[in-house]
């Protein structure tokens, strides 16, 4: 098993990075690349989107070719399904993208540049540290009600400075420990303030505002009550949203259906209101394979290439009724996290055995098992060459990648001198540690994600090489974000976070002790923090008040020098973005930053 398929296929890497596509006052980074055809650089994008007021309204006129209307866009989704369609309570990608689809925030990030752009405001200035935001007049919730300064006052107000929800935008937002101030100017203005020059402020206000006249009657009876609201049993004719389409139908383990909003606030260049298409909808289709099935069945629009499936689509390519583009490295990082947490619970129980705890607070041990992963393996054997090896806490996109990080290659007498460092024995292929305990664990990942079960497989493999019983098991989604961040009850688990290449900052709930999912030693006291913690606490702190990119650069470095020294996280593999779409779907405009999908407003159905 240990080598379980050759490279079908041999890619010559090449990731695009950003000087061309972002802001001109970020260094080039270094272009290594795949070759995928057709490269998005050679697309050619749309103009500026416009702000353009007819009858008293601020729309946006997209500057996209005039498209047909009707028809729907059938794509696909890994796993469960959604828990929730409460853009504040969202805790998994699923969950996030179905939110995002009804929700949408005061700015945005320019898919093409990385700019910050206007979304539901219509423009906004910065004077010092008040950042006065100007909402799009005229506007409105699919119940027909406006969308003013009060639901944006409420949004932040009475959710998020107050934790309701996924608390991370509130902790994302604080600076020394305060919120910034909020204050209502006029119907359609809003001027926020903070306590000190932020540099990821303006980033920070895509967060989605919601209709205060329909969620304030449930966030006003607190957090449970708020956390059940919106759940997947809502009837979708109650939901008042206000993004491009409308919860239409969710059918649970096999579809989500959404319908086009008729009071959405993008027209055409003909001044015809947008989206084209009548209906979006996501087939819950379980897992990678069952996805691929629909694609070649054609009951699917678009996908998500990974592993040998790249070689193979390419190479139909030519007679296809599909287009395949690489959109250059993941924006997100898979890792293993390990649970370094040392603590008992409430009625003095340990979350983990003590030997475990000692093993996996041991920085040797951490580094042994970081030796003993064999990424090259893994790149070649589950990707099919289609990735690179990760060692980093920022993705390969990232314009704050420290690129001095090398990394290394996977070396088992490395890992075995490590182990021996901390007194660890093997004896007839067992380890035992110096107290005599033989060296167990379980090693956890959500099921269904067959990358992530294959990678399980490897790294119990790779461990066992070293005398290392390891108990893999694949469980249930949410099972498995209860026992991380809820009974602590866990040893090492495999997981993938989404990340900004233009913002660590968004990762600050990751990295420092007090954030929701630091989940490597997690709501622990200050006296039981390592001091490498304590370190990156600083780091994000510092970071996010300094202002230009020369003066954070180094500041990101070091967080990403600490991780991997530290190793409480160990990268296995970055994947390249490569991604089939139907010919028929028009006015595609993938980007690095965005994907394939990012304008469903301004998609259409073509011949």
């Amino acid at each position: 098993m240990k080598r379980l398929l050759g490279i079908l296929f041999l890619l010559i890497f090449v990731f695009i990075f950003f000087k061309a596509c972002i802001r001109a006052d970020i260094p080039e980074n270094e272009k290594k690349y795949i070759i995928v055809t057709p490269q998005i650089n050679n697309i050619i994008y749309p103009t500026e989107q416009k702000n353009v007021t007819l009858n008293g309204k601020d729309y946006i006129q997209t500057q996209a070719p005039i498209g047909k209307f009707g028809g729907e866009l059938v794509v696909s989704i890994i796993g469960e399904g959604p828990k929730t369609f409460n853009p504040c309570n969202t805790k998994d990608a699923t969950s996030s993208q179905m939110a995002g689809i009804l929700y949408e925030g005061l700015l945005t990030t320019d898919p093409k540049t990385g700019d910050v752009i206007p979304q539901l405001a219509k423009s906004y200035e910065i004077n010092g540290n008040d950042y006065i935001i100007h909402l799009r007049k005229g506007i409105t919730w699919t119940d027909g009600l406006p969308i003013t300064a009060n639901d944006v006052i409420y949004t932040y107000k009475d959710i998020v400075f107050k934790g309701l929800g996924n608390i991370s935008a509130m902790d994302s937002m604080k600076i020394d420990g305060k919120l910034p101030q909020l204050e209502k100017i006029d119907d359609y203005t809003v001027k926020f303030t903070t306590s000190k020059p932020f540099a990821p402020f303006l980033r920070q206000l895509s967060y989605p505002i919601v209709p205060m006249h329909y969620f304030k009657p449930y966030s006003d009876k607190g957090d449970s009550i708020f956390n059940a609201f919106l759940s997947p049993n809502t009837n979708p004719k109650e939901i008042v949203s206000g993004g491009p389409f409308k919860l239409k139908e969710y059918v649970p383990a096999q579809r989500v259906v959404f319908e086009k909003n008729p009071n959405y606030y993008k027209i055409n260049t003909k001044n015809e209101k947008l989206p084209y298409l009548d209906k979006l909808v996501y087939l819950i289709v379980g897992d990678t394979n069952n996805e691929i099935l629909k694609f070649e069945a054609k009951e699917i629009d678009a996908i998500s290439l990974k592993g040998n499936n790249v070689a193979r689509y390419k190479e139909r390519e030519g007679n296809s009724d599909y287009v395949i583009y690489n959109l250059g490295a993941d924006t997100g990082t898979m890792f293993i996290a390990i649970n370094l947490n040392n603590r008992t619970d409430k009625n003095g129980k340990p979350y983990v055995k003590y030997a475990k705890q000692k093993w996996f607070r041991d920085k040797n041990f951490r580094k042994a098992i970081d030796y003993a992963t064999d990424r090259e393996n893994m790149v070649q054997n589950i990707a099919f060459g289609v990735a690179e090896p990760l060692f980093t806490a920022e993705s390969l996109n990232s314009i704050y990648l420290n690129r001095d990080i090398k990394g290394h290659k996977s070396d088992k007498k490395i890992a075995e001198n490590y182990l021996k460092k901390s007194g660890f024995v093997n004896k007839n292929g067992v380890l035992y540690d110096r107290d005599g305990n033989k060296v167990e664990f379980d090693l956890y990942t959500n099921a269904g994600n067959l990358e992530r079960e294959a990678l399980g497989v490897m790294v119990k493999q790779d461990l066992e090489e070293l005398g290392i019983k390891v108990n893999f098991k694949p469980v249930e989604f949410n099972s498995l974000v209860n026992k991380l961040t809820n009974t602590y009850d866990w040893d090492m688990v495999i997981m993938g976070l989404t990340g900004s290449p233009l913002e660590p900052h968004d990762g600050k709930n990751v990295w420092t002790s007090s954030g929701t999912l630091h989940l490597f030693n997690q709501g622990v006291s200050e006296n039981d923090r390592f001091s490498w913690e304590k370190e990156l606490d600083e780091i994000f702190n510092s970071a996010s008040l300094k202002l230009n990119y020369e003066e954070r650069k180094p500041l990101y470095d070091r967080y990403q020098e600490i991780i991997y020294e530290e190793s409480p996280v160990i990268y296995l593999y970055s994947p390249l973005r490569i991604t089939a779409i139907r010919k028929k779907i028009k006015n595609v405009f993938p980007t690095q930053l965005s994907g394939l999908l990012y304008n469903l407003d301004e998609l259409y159905v073509g011949k």
